[in-house]
């Protein structure tokens, strides 16, 4: 086990593309660490230049006390674990758990003793003389961490491995990474681009996009208090609601103090908006019904606030009916707001309303 610790650290491809830009983070030892961003921000190609795959152009790179910039990947004592499982198929899950152990000249008994106990901690015992073929994705996927755990390296690094898997068994293997990671305390380091992966596996939860870190925390943190515009609307299924400031003082909405006059952004999660009208320490916009979508014990409801020219989603309690086109209040507390500056998009301190 051991810490990351990454400094100053840059990527830029020919032609002058910056995909990673002077980017700092550090990972204590033991700690999960989620990767978490849209498509193309940056994350997988942080992972690899954590484990050697992808050169750096610029800063350091340290996994324990060593500074591995220029170290081969099988030099920087990792193990990775693939989407596509990379499993040799013409071998048994137990010669893919030896495979990498025989290769570093690992006596036989202990090879034994540690594909035993990784075969034990994921419950593959049964399949160890099947073939990959004869496994489930599910299985496959156990196996992969599997060969990963059986080296005992100083850090785990998992490229997006349960994309391959359908919902209920993406939900079912979270849990078990989570607990194997708890059990072993091993560093870890996740990359992923589905939020409800990341909410629930990181210890800490890293949001990157184009190239940077937009906000470093605790999941709950970062969902609750999201530091930038981009956070807001990324973060959460559905995201952040975002009003033009202008739009609600036009329509003659009143403001807590703390939203400045006449430039910016407020933001307000769906569960925090209420239905129907609940009062004066609430912002009342009437609007129209535009779909309910029912999902579980739960309905998410969609519609226009007159005046506004952008869609409100609500995530409402137990289970809401109406037809397109019904009148509807949707009522926004002004205690849950969160105020964005238009220029930087960050977070605005709270000041007294000018207006």
């Amino acid at each position: 086990m051991a810490r990351i610790e990454l400094t100053g650290v840059t990527k830029v491809y020919p032609g002058n593309v910056e995909a990673i830009k002077n980017l700092n983070l550090s990972i204590a030892d033991g700690e999960l660490v989620v990767l978490v961003g849209p498509s193309g921000c940056g994350k997988s190609t942080l992972l690899r230049m954590i484990a050697g795959l992808e050169t750096i152009t610029d800063g350091t790179i340290e996994i324990g006390d060593t500074v591995v910039n220029k170290l081969e990947p099988a030099d920087r004592d990792i193990a990775m674990v693939f989407q596509n499982y990379a499993l040799y198929p013409h071998m048994s899950v137990r010669g893919n758990l030896e495979y990498g152990l025989k290769n570093r000249g690992t006596p036989k008994a202990e090879i034994a003793e540690r594909v035993n106990e990784a075969a034990r901690i994921l419950e593959i015992e049964p399949f160890l003389e099947r073939k990959p073929r004869q496994l489930s994705g599910g299985q496959r996927q156990r196996v992969a961490m599997g060969r990963a755990i059986v080296r005992k390296p100083k850090a785990f690094l998992f490229d997006e491995p349960l994309s391959n898997l359908d919902a209920k068994l993406r939900s079912h293997m979270r849990v078990e990474i989570r607990r194997l990671q708890r059990t072993l305390g091993t560093t870890s380091v996740y990359v992923t681009h589905d939020q409800l992966e990341a909410m629930t596996l990181a210890d800490k939860l890293v949001v990157m996009n184009g190239g940077l870190i937009e906000q470093v925390g605790k999941p709950l943190e970062i969902y609750s208090d999201p530091q930038s515009l981009f956070v807001a609307a990324f973060m959460g299924s559905p995201g952040m609601n975002l009003i033009e400031i202008e739009q609600l003082q036009a329509l003659g909405a009143s403001l807590p103090d703390m939203v400045p006059a006449n430039t910016g952004t407020i933001g307000i999660r769906p569960e925090d908006i209420v239905l129907g009208d609940a009062g004066p320490e609430h912002i009342s916009l009437p609007g129209t019904l535009d779909a309910i979508e029912l999902v579980g014990s739960e309905s998410l409801v969609y519609g226009r606030a007159d005046g506004l020219n952008k869609e409100l989603i609500v995530r409402a309690p137990g289970i809401h009916l109406g037809e397109p086109g019904n009148r509807i209040t949707f009522s926004i507390p002004k205690a849950a707001l969160h105020c964005f500056d238009r220029d930087t998009g960050r977070k605005r301190v709270a000041t007294a309303n000018a207006a």
